[in-house]
């Protein structure tokens, strides 16, 4: 059951970063999960609760992605930060584009939607929580400011290049940068 549930929900983020909003149907996400018509309905009720079930989906497929990247990632060497986080970006605007996609969806049809607010800013929080732990194993002094500064970069960036694709797009130079500054120069001689 929980494997259905789980396919359900990666149907939904397929269909939302190809369609949008618009075209998140329940008969859309059954026929992506390739399951009996209502089976979608069965487990999300209403369109509420599949768009929060989408939210918490994508923030448990983004933190796994994120942690295979940054798997053996020295604390003591910020430049091999700036590569995992630079490989991060290039797995969302590539591999994980529908992901990624997905994710700008929601956040744009919040503008006109309060209520998709709430399950957003709680993915965001755990995000800001993640950065925060990120920047401060790296010797941040003040991890949360510098966590969101990063997270703000990479979304602008990651935004950028889905909408003005780059062939010889390449993050780590301003991801060194940033980090450079933030940690206080320790990105650039150690990396």
């Amino acid at each position: 059951m929980a494997r259905r549930r789980q396919q359900v929900l990666g149907a939904a983020v397929e269909v939302l970063g190809a369609e949008g909003l618009r075209g998140l149907t329940y008969q859309a996400v059954d026929s992506a999960a390739r399951v009996p018509t209502g089976t979608a309905s069965n487990y999300f009720r209403n369109r509420a609760a599949l768009i929060e079930g989408i939210v918490d989906h994508l923030q448990a497929l983004e933190r796994r992605e994120w942690e295979s990247f940054a798997a053996g990632i020295d604390p003591a060497d910020p430049g091999e930060l700036a590569e995992a986080m630079a490989a991060f970006v290039r797995y969302a605007t590539g591999p994980g584009r529908s992901l990624t996609a997905a994710r700008y969806a929601l956040f744009l049809e919040s503008t006109a939607r309060p209520e998709l607010r709430g399950p957003l800013a709680r993915g965001r929080q755990a995000v800001l929580a993640w950065s925060a732990e990120w920047v401060g194993r790296f010797g941040s002094e003040a991890p949360e400011r510098h966590g969101r500064m990063l997270l703000d970069h990479l979304d602008g960036v990651v935004l950028h290049q889905l909408v003005f694709p780059d062939e010889e797009f390449d993050p780590v130079p301003d991801l060194r940068d940033l980090l450079e500054g933030l940690l206080g120069g320790r990105a650039q001689r150690q990396g």
